[in-house]
């Protein structure tokens, strides 16, 4: 929102661009002098400080692309002029800007009348149309609009996390385009592509607002190991084929602890799932479970005895066709 002190702020010198810098200069010019003056890079320099608040100020109001067009048109009317009490003795004032529009003239000079309401030709109707519909006068000074200071804008910025981060979750530190870090509290369990809300970490609001917010978005490595399905883990484990078929103990691996003993039953095939309870993701709202999904493991090389014993086994199995259920729902289908 645009601002009586407006008048006085050159906010392109600040930035040191030029008044038709693109967005793209401006956000560059920004970055360089925040990365600067910002006060973790000059602790207890006083100055550093306040030309670090004249940058942010300059920035928040260039870089939205409405209030630069409202900051423009303030600059171009007033020249540098102050407002000042109707009558008063500060030449150069308030009638400066507004006297030459109307011929109202009184004894100390030009006066204009502030009403509250519907009066048609008010000036409080006057400024609304020239600023987008507010009013002067609010506690805070300047203009301010009906709802009051305004909030900051948000920043959206990603960050990588590796699997046992984002499952198991932690305090991790961020640092922003400017050089400043951020402690984040990452939940446990949280997915690729989530966002998580960083309130009052965003772009400091231009007339005393609250800040506003970062928008992070988390992607996540793969585990060479373990997939997230929900709040459960999934791990694919081999078996042979003996153990498949006769039944047997395994071990099966877990995310950062001991590995678990799971009973293969006889005959089990490839792509049962064997569930071990509470293994899985632990948040606030429940705890998954670990899922193990068998993979008969198919033997590459086999020595000659091996595969004459294998086919004496094969020569005694029933003569059953295994596809045959399958090729006649597709023919039917």
């Amino acid at each position: 929102m645009a601002s009586q002190d407006w008048f006085d702020k050159d906010f392109y010198a600040t930035l040191g661009v030029s008044k038709d810098a693109s967005d793209a200069d401006i956000k560059k010019a920004y970055r360089k002098l925040a990365r600067k003056y910002h006060p973790d890079q000059n602790p207890g320099d006083a100055a550093a400080e306040a030309k670090f608040k004249e940058i942010s100020e300059a920035n928040s109001v260039l870089s939205d692309p409405e209030e630069r067009k409202e900051y423009d048109a303030v600059r171009a009317m007033g020249g540098g002029a102050r407002f000042t009490a109707p009558g008063g003795a500060g030449a150069g004032g308030f009638e400066d800007v507004f006297g030459g529009m109307f011929g109202q003239q009184g004894a100390g000079g030009t006066r204009y009348t502030f009403r509250q309401g519907g009066g048609g030709g008010d000036y409080d109707d006057l400024l609304g149309g020239l600023f987008g519909g507010g009013r002067f006068g609010q506690p805070t000074g300047g203009y301010r609009g009906y709802g009051g200071p305004t909030k900051g804008r948000d920043v959206t910025a990603s960050t990588t996390l590796d699997f046992v981060t984002a499952t198991k979750g932690d305090r991790i530190t961020l640092q922003t385009a400017e050089g400043r870090e951020i402690s984040v509290n990452v939940p446990a369990g949280v997915a690729d592509g989530q966002k998580i809300r960083l309130r009052g970490k965003g772009h400091p609001s231009p007339d005393g607002g609250e800040a506003g917010d970062i928008v992070l978005t988390v992607k996540v490595r793969k585990h060479p190991v373990f997939e997230r399905d929900g709040l459960n883990l999934r791990v694919t484990v081999p078996v042979t084929y003996a153990e498949a078929a006769l039944g047997a103990t395994i071990q099966v691996p877990t995310l950062g602890g001991d590995p678990v003993k799971l009973r293969v039953a006889p005959g089990t095939p490839s792509g049962r799932v064997l569930r071990v309870k509470g293994r899985g993701v632990e948040t606030k709202k429940g705890t998954g479970d670990l899922l193990a999904v068998v993979q008969v493991a198919v033997p590459a090389h086999l020595s000659k005895d091996a595969e004459e014993k294998l086919r004496d086994f094969a020569a005694q199995l029933p003569d059953e066709d295994p596809r045959e259920d399958l090729l006649a729902k597709a023919r039917s289908a």
